[in-house]
């Protein structure tokens, strides 16, 4: 039996009371704060690093991956890219290059001209409950606990952590036994030629270097589990990324798993760059010049909502009469669980489906728990589906879905799971999302 103390009662002062709180800064905590500041509210958006951007500046992200189209990942995109390229931000095009620390500039900007009230270096740490609706947030920082109130509160801290505390039903990884997508610390090298470099995007692309196919290479040289080599081009010259570092069975929601992910990989990290040196074409010199902060976690809870999105829906590019987010687009981007490279229940460059798909509202809204949304990685959806929306330009039109979606209930004062997907939907629509 574990041991325990007894806390005594306490004040916690109240910080704030606004219509509408975010927690958790990535793409769809950003974008569901200012899209439901534009629209009017009150909004608060509290973030436990002292950056904005999540994984795709903090996690140091190489691009935003995927071809979502449309939405506010759109203009996301048109505000902070700084290489030309298609309009539309295909998967993979100088367009979607992120430089990270311009992009943490860009999405302050982008909050402080809706009007968001934003608080940095504060954790979300306890739901203030009235039975089973969600009434505020127990923050915790420097200046001590502070509860804020809110009349609807958006989760989007990836792993759900509120949305688990409140009470909301959910399961962790594989339906079939809970294991989840490994963990990587993402990584930079300066001093390479990029003109001789090859550039392999995919586990599926393995283009041959002077020692044979690089995948293959990274598998015989590089110490289990990792062995894939994934390099990306940056808007700096002589500057590439690195996703590379690979750590298996790690649940993200528990921090001595955490912990050792981060040991494993800042050891497999040191590894890789006498690796690149030796056996890639212009890496000669490379050299390491920066790291990421935080660990990217792809995987943990999967919350149990009013619908459910599934493989077999994104195979056949369904369009749900609820839907929230439109044109989704990526592939089962499905790392291995037990090793390197893609699973085998995975596909990247030879996935078929090219029409995209819709996710409906009510993945967006947890059984249970009222005045609560969902955006990001958590929303409900089964193993496979999620590792197809996971990523960042889908889960920023979530956050845009969600943080309307709270406006409309502030302004009509019902709780989400009462709100008219239709009023969403048209109001969506004015903002440029169609099905």
């Amino acid at each position: 039996m574990e041991r325990t103390i007894w806390e005594d009662r306490r004040e916690v002062p109240v910080l704030a009371e606004v219509d509408v709180l975010v927690l958790g800064a990535g793409p769809a905590g950003v974008s569901a704060a200012i899209c439901a500041a534009r629209e009017g509210v009150r909004t608060m958006l509290v973030e436990q690093s002292g950056d904005v951007g999540g994984v795709a500046t903090t996690g140091l992200m190489s691009h935003w991956t995927g071809n979502t189209r449309g939405g506010f990942y759109e203009e996301l995109l048109a505000r902070t890219a700084e290489l030309p390229g298609d309009e539309a931000g295909m998967n993979g095009g100088p367009r979607q290059i992120i430089n990270p620390e311009s992009l943490k500039t860009r999405l302050l900007e982008m909050l402080e001209e809706a009007g968001v009230t934003l608080r940095l270096y504060s954790f979300a740490s306890a739901p203030v409950m009235e039975g089973d609706a969600i009434r505020g947030v127990i923050l915790e920082s420097k200046a001590g606990r502070q509860a804020v109130l809110a009349r609807v509160v958006i989760d989007a801290t990836g792993d759900g952590d509120i949305a688990a505390r409140a009470g909301a039903p959910f399961f962790k990884g594989r339906e079939e036994d809970g294991r989840m997508q490994p963990v990587t610390i993402m990584f930079k090298v300066a001093g390479v030629d990029t003109e001789r470099a090859v550039f392999p995007g995919g586990f599926e692309e393995n283009p041959m270097v002077p020692a044979g196919p690089i995948q293959d290479v990274g598998r015989a040289h590089l110490p289990f589990p990792a062995g894939h080599v994934l390099l990306y081009r940056t808007s700096l010259p002589g500057v590439v990324t690195c996703n590379m570092t690979n750590c298996i069975d790690i649940d993200g929601t528990d921090p001595a798993d955490m912990t050792r992910a981060t040991l494993v990989c800042r050891r497999q990290m040191e590894a890789m760059i006498p690796f690149l040196q030796t056996y890639v074409p212009g890496f000669e010199r490379c050299y390491l010049i920066s790291s990421a902060s935080i660990l990217g976690v792809r995987e943990t809870r999967h919350f149990v909502g009013e619908a459910t999105i599934t493989r077999e829906d994104i195979l056949s590019a369904r369009v749900f009469d609820d839907w929230a987010v439109t044109r989704a687009h990526f592939n089962f981007d499905v790392h291995n669980l037990t090793g390197n490279g893609l699973d085998e229940t995975g596909a990247q460059k030879h996935f078929r489906q090219t029409r995209g798909y819709t996710i409906p509202y009510g993945c967006l809204v947890p059984q249970k728990i009222e005045n609560l949304l969902l955006a990001g990685r958590d929303i409900c959806g089964t193993h496979m589906a999620h590792s197809n929306y996971r990523v960042m330009p889908i889960c920023a039109n979530m956050g845009q879905a969600a943080g309307v979606a709270a406006s409309l209930c502030v302004k009509r004062n019902v709780t989400p799971r009462a709100l008219d997907v239709k009023l969403l939907q048209r109001r969506l629509g004015e903002w440029g999302v169609e099905p």
